[in-house]
């Protein structure tokens, strides 16, 4: 399974970035091997005046991950996101690494919606 995983630096050892839509990056791990697939930057959006999570949703469905694992999705990142059929787990921390071990352990579970208000 294909995971993104928004994160400070494009490294699996690296911490998850809190917010979505202005994370650093964007890393895509492989969820069997425990590998790094791909890491994207989020520049541009992370010095967005407005619509970073849009933009941020926009570019992850991009990616095509089968899942997001964060700390946090606003509203708008999590609507982009379920219209792609793409599952987002909330409540990830640690490191990129660690995220992903959560989640083959089945410690993270999918959400239904957003877990903060926009512009968090």
């Amino acid at each position: 399974m294909k995971l993104c995983i928004p994160a400070t630096a494009a490294d699996l050892d690296a911490p998850i970035d809190e917010r979505l839509g202005r994370a650093a990056c964007f890393v895509l791990a492989d969820s069997e091997a425990g590998v790094l697939v791909e890491a994207r930057s989020n520049t541009q959006n992370r010095q967005a005046a407005e619509g970073a999570g849009v933009q941020a949703g926009r570019q992850i469905a991009e990616l095509q991950p089968d899942a997001v694992l964060c700390a946090h999705c606003g509203p708008k990142a999590f609507r982009v996101l379920q219209a792609a059929g793409i599952a987002v787990y909330v409540g990830a921390s640690g490191t990129v690494r660690d995220a992903v071990a959560a989640h083959r352990d089945g410690r993270l579970s999918e959400t239904t919606d957003a877990n903060v208000e926009g512009h968090w």
